[in-house]
């Protein structure tokens, strides 16, 4: 039985194994990003990992599956004026993913899943999917962990549906994680977003973009005063749980022609 599931953790020759029995591959990809005043930076890379390495957990008696170093760096210039961040082009980002790509096919991985966990990322990956999974002949996949477990999410969160920034979910699910990074004082008064919306003026539909302080003096959309731990593992296992059925469907890794 494989339990090993971190790709840093094992030798190439169990990845060698791995690739000639069909697993799936893992690639987190979250951003580095100011999170309002009481969260770490790392936020999107940290709870994206820990998604990946729960699902991966329900996966593993069932099917190989294992997990790369997480992409830590995304697509976060909208976060730039609010400092703490670092931000790729698309270009470079695409390029990354690629190569990423580009190498666990050559060794034979064609289950091949990047799971996002910030959401200036999401159109970009769309994108990519469709362009690489066509380059390489493999169906690479994308899935914002968050989305997958609306329903769920809507039940346990208090003031708001699904994951927004630095708010009541990702406290929560940082609390959980690692409380020690959370500053708790400054989390009482991280609410927002202190502007309107472009489609609370225009109603649904039009895109435009727009710096983070532009929407959000305190960088927080939502409410972190209501954040827990409690919560967060409720959060974090929901997604995760969605996550493994999702990774378990075969229709997903059947390239349409």
């Amino acid at each position: 039985m494989q339990q090993h599931i971190e790709w840093a953790a094992l030798k190439a020759a169990e990845l060698r194994q791995l690739a000639a029995q069909d697993a799936i591959v893992i690639v987190p990809v979250g951003s580095i990003e100011q999170h309002g005043p009481h969260l770490p930076v790392q936020v999107d890379a940290l709870l994206c990992n820990e998604v990946a390495a729960r699902a991966a957990l329900q996966v593993v008696d069932k099917h190989p599956i294992v997990i790369t170093p997480p992409v830590w760096c995304g697509l976060a210039e909208h976060h730039m004026s609010l400092g703490g961040t670092i931000t790729l082009d698309y270009p470079v980002f695409f390029g990354l993913l690629r190569c990423i790509c580009r190498s666990l096919v050559r060794q034979g991985f064609k289950r091949v899943l990047l799971l996002n966990g910030h959401g200036g990322n999401i159109a970009a990956l769309n994108v990519a999917v469709g362009e690489l999974a066509q380059e390489f002949d493999a169906p690479i996949t994308t899935i914002t962990y968050w989305t997958i477990a609306q329903k769920e999410y809507a039940e346990i969160l208090e003031r708001q549906t699904t994951v927004r920034h630095a708010c009541e979910a990702e406290t929560s699910m940082v609390l959980a994680l690692a409380p020690e990074l959370v500053d708790i004082v400054a989390a009482a008064a991280a609410k927002g977003p202190t502007e309107p919306e472009l489609a609370d003026a225009v109603g649904g539909g039009p895109y435009r973009w727009r710096s983070f302080a532009a929407r959000s003096k305190t960088g927080v959309i939502g409410d972190a005063e209501l954040a827990n731990a409690e919560k967060g593992e409720k959060l974090l296992d929901a997604a995760a749980g969605a996550l493994a059925k999702i990774l378990l469907t075969e229709a997903l890794w059947t390239l349409p022609r």
